[in-house]
């Protein structure tokens, strides 16, 4: 496979590593019938690479049809795709074909599929299943032989996520990944594009071709190109037409670049990338710091609005216990450190129904959490953490109660 040759043939300049991969990718997978996808980001050429998939390909005889499926209507992509009935809706005056009956032995690419509407991406996936489809208003299972060949500048996975694309259809056609990179990450072969375009515009427009000055060379590497090659080249056209002087300097070509992009453009140094990527992890570094104080300041927060409440939690805590006890005719206790003793003579306006002989015991709340403390620190061999789990209180509370009672632990 001579990779050069393929890219004389289709027209493609550059040198790039990832350019080089995606077009020997393109090549192996071509013999075969594998579904493939294409993404990367808008204007990066990926409707290259399915013609290079199809042309070097056994079905190269075979028709290679191009759908933009952005561009076409939700309420008419069924019948574009597929083809309708006559008569199946308004304006169906007669039977058609639809691309994939059009490319049978051939090669379709669906470029934007990302943008298919769910009821669109379920026939698709029965194309790429089985081969069969049905004409809109029509009953009739029709088979194609056809290769498939997809492209999108959308996340797919997001997509998936928000529910606005199929995860069976994805996977269905992601068999073969390729992957585009962006303009920017090809910052050695964009001098070159920008030659190739400047000369083909002289010779259109039967003028001088262009030339960048040495600057003007440093901020056409540096610039982010979120239009990547197709950005580019209409720039490159822009100033082949506008501009009298063939020699543009640095300030001449900011001029043709977006004004909110020209903040981002790196300082004139000998690598400009180092210093972009350096302030970068600075302010990322800055944004981590600046988390971590507002956490610690959160956990401070917490810490004292629990602090003032513990007390009061205890109290409210006693005083649920008595009343669960003695319901509403015993006067709630809220004494924080001792509570009085509770002697049954205290109480003798309950009324107590039971027959039974009734066992005369200590009632006191302090006598009571004194006996729960001890049994939960030997149940748990004298460890206070867990003793605290099962008291249901924090360690630190166990252990000022520990220490207030003089228990043994």
């Amino acid at each position: 496979m001579d990779v050069q040759a393929i890219k004389q043939r289709f027209g493609i300049i550059g040198n790039s590593p990832d350019l080089n991969r995606a077009i020997e990718v393109a090549v192996q997978v071509a013999p075969t019938d594998l579904t493939v996808l294409i993404t990367g980001e808008s204007g990066t050429g990926k409707e290259i690479f399915p013609q290079i998939i199809h042309y070097h390909s056994a079905r190269k005889h075979g028709k290679y049809i191009a759908v933009n499926c952005g561009a076409i209507p939700e309420g008419t992509i069924d019948s574009e795709l597929f083809g309708h009935e006559k008569g199946a809706f308004t304006g169906a005056l007669s039977d058609r074909k639809g691309y994939f009956e059009e490319a049978d032995g051939g090669t379709i690419f669906l470029d934007e599929i990302g943008e298919l509407p769910l009821a669109t991406q379920v026939r698709l996936l029965r194309v790429l299943e089985t081969g069969e489809f049905i004409k809109v208003g029509s009953s009739k299972v029709l088979k194609t032989n056809v290769r498939v060949i997809a492209a999108t500048n959308m996340d797919l996975a997001m997509a998936i996520n928000t529910g606005r694309f199929r995860e069976d259809l994805f996977y269905r056609l992601n068999t073969v990944p390729i992957i585009v990179h962006p303009l920017r990450h090809r910052s050695d072969d964009i001098y070159l594009l920008f030659r190739k375009f400047a000369s083909d515009f002289a010779e259109k427009y039967r003028m001088p071709p262009i030339r960048l000055e040495e600057d003007a060379q440093m901020i056409l590497a540096g610039y982010h190109w979120p239009g990547n090659v197709r950005q580019l080249k209409n720039i490159t056209e822009q100033i082949s037409i506008i501009e009298p002087n063939r020699n543009i300097t640095g300030a001449i070509l900011r001029k043709y670049l977006p004004h909110d992009e020209r903040k981002n453009l790196p300082a004139l140094v000998s690598n400009p990338f180092e210093k972009n990527f350096s302030s970068e992890r600075e302010i990322l570094y800055q944004v981590l710091f600046d988390m971590k104080k507002d956490v610690n300041d959160l956990k401070k927060l917490v810490l004292g609005i629990m602090k003032d409440r513990e007390g009061d939690i205890m109290a409210e805590e006693h005083a649920h216990i008595i009343r669960n006890l003695y319901h509403d005719d015993v006067a709630v206790v809220t004494e924080k450190k001792t509570a009085p003793s509770l002697k049954i003579d205290h109480f003798e306006k309950v009324n107590i129904q039971d027959t039974e002989e009734f066992v005369e015991e200590s009632l006191s709340l302090e006598d009571k959490e004194i006996e729960l403390i001890r049994k939960a620190l030997e149940k748990h061999g004298g460890k206070r953490k867990f003793a605290a789990q099962e008291l249901g209180i924090s360690e630190r509370t166990l252990y000022r109660k520990i220490k207030e009672y003089n228990i043994n632990a």
